[in-house]
C-alpha cells in the first residue's frame, strides 16, 4: 500500500467527506500522479493499487469504462477520468486549491486541459519512430513551454506563492524530462527563466516527489528503451 504524504491543511467547508479511499493507478500514469498529489495536498491517506495496463484485470474493466487509470475508488464507488476526480477531491476536501473566483477558476480548468495536450505531445515524442519525427516532436514541445512562459507569472506556482490544480498536472509533465534530459539534450526549456523556476518548485513539493514510486526513473527508463522508437535508440546509445 503506498500513502500520500499531508500537506498544508487548511480550512474550507466541505458538504460531504469521502473515506475509504483507494486509487487504482499505474506506477508510470502521469494521470495518476495528478490525483495522488491533490490528495497529498489536502493530507488524506489513500491506498494505492497498481494494475498492469497491458493485462487488465476484469475487475478493473468494471469499474472503468474507458480501461484506462486513474479511478478512484469512494467507498466502492468508482470515479473514472483524472480532471473528474481532482475536481470531485477539491470539491470535497479542504483545501480548496481552485481559485474562488469563477473566471479564474474557468481559466485554471483551460490549463489544465492544455498540460494534458502537452502530455499527449510527449508521448508523441516518446513514441516518435525516426530523427526527423522525434526533432519534429521536440520543436512541439518547445512551442508549447514557449506559450507557458508567456502565461506565467512572478511564481513560483502558477499563480503566484498559492498551489493549485495546475501545478498538480504539471508536476508530472515536467517529471519526463528529468529522464529526457539524461538521453540527449533537446533544449526544450532552454531560456524560458519561468518555466525553469516553476519545473524547480514543483520537483521540489513534497506531494509532487512522492507522487510516484522510488524506482519511477529506473521505471520510465526501461518503458522508453522498450518502445520501437527513435529516443530508444539514442538511450541505447548513451548506455553503451
Amino acid at each position: 500500500m503506498h500513502t500520500t504524504t499531508p500537506h498544508e491543511p487548511g480550512a474550507h467547508r466541505v458538504t460531504t467527506q469521502p473515506t475509504g479511499l483507494v486509487l487504482v493507478s499505474h506506477a508510470l500514469c502521469p494521470y495518476v500522479q495528478r490525483v495522488a498529489i491533490v490528495l497529498a495536498e489536502k493530507g488524506i491517506p489513500v491506498e494505492r493499487r497498481d494494475i498492469d495496463l497491458a493485462n487488465k484485470p476484469a475487475w478493473f474493466l468494471d469499474i472503468s469504462p474507458l480501461g484506462k487509470t486513474p479511478v478512484l475508488l469512494v467507498d466502492g464507488e468508482p470515479v473514472f477520468e483524472s480532471a473528474v476526480i481532482c475536481e470531485y477531491l477539491d470539491d470535497t476536501l479542504p483545501p480548496r486549491l481552485h481559485p474562488e473566483d469563477p473566471l479564474q477558476r474557468a481559466r485554471d480548468r483551460a490549463w489544465m486541459e492544455f498540460g494534458s495536450a502537452v502530455l499527449n505531445s510527449i508521448a508523441g515524442f516518446y513514441n516518435a519512430a525516426d530523427e526527423a519525427a522525434l526533432q519534429g516532436r521536440a520543436r512541439e514541445i518547445r512551442g508549447r513551454f514557449e506559450q507557458l512562459e508567456h502565461a506565467l507569472g512572478a511564481g513560483p506556482f502558477f499563480r503566484g506563492e498559492a498551489f493549485s490544480v495546475v501545478d498538480a498536472v504539471f508536476g508530472p509533465v515536467f517529471r519526463y524530462f528529468d529522464t529526457f534530459d539524461t538521453i540527449a539534450e533537446f533544449g526544450f526549456m532552454e531560456g524560458l527563466p519561468r518555466v525553469m523556476r516553476w519545473r524547480g518548485a514543483l520537483a521540489a513539493r513534497a506531494s509532487v516527489r512522492d507522487a510516484v514510486h522510488p524506482d519511477y526513473p529506473e521505471r520510465l527508463m526501461a518503458f522508453l528503451r522498450r518502445r520501437p522508437s527513435a529516443l530508444a535508440a539514442r538511450a541505447a546509445a548513451c548506455a553503451l
